[in-house]
């Protein structure tokens, strides 16, 4: 059985943290500073406009000689923000993830923002699913030779 991006999400919480086009670099890398993570999704009257992660940071800012303290989340954030859906599947979101080399995922349904998952999340969910299959190897294995 594969696990789907809902049941993630509802293991690993929906809490998503964003910040407004109009937040400065240093107030988003400051909130991701706060709470341990690696991106951010950038909103615009309700809606996701776009994701700011350390590497759009390091490329767009550093590297460009940007002044953080004056630069917009809207100035570097990236627009073209892919999704998963709620019923995909871990190996779904992680071929994704792969094939666009990103890091992190918003979950939408219908149009309304569910969570959001990294790729961390993808690969501890996918060692739970080895672990329990392991684990009901072994005891099928224990079970035929006792």
């Amino acid at each position: 059985m594969q696990t789907t991006i809902r049941q993630l999400l509802d293991d690993k919480g929906h809490q998503v943290w964003s910040v407004n086009a109009d937040t400065t670099v240093y107030d988003a890398l400051r909130l991701m500073a706060e709470k341990s993570i690696g991106a951010l999704l950038v909103m615009r009257g309700g809606q996701v406009v776009g994701i700011l992660s350390e590497r759009d940071y390091a490329r767009k800012v550093i590297l460009e000689g940007r002044k953080s303290r004056e630069t917009l989340a809207a100035d570097i954030m990236s627009t073209a923000v892919l999704h998963a859906l709620p019923g995909q599947s871990v190996a779904e979101a992680m071929a994704l993830m792969t094939e666009h080399r990103i890091r992190h995922l918003p979950v939408m349904e219908h149009g309304r923002l569910l969570g959001i998952i990294s790729i961390g999340d993808l690969v501890k969910a996918i060692i739970a699913q080895q672990e329990f299959v392991i684990g009901q190897l072994e005891n099928y294995i224990a079970g035929a030779i006792a």
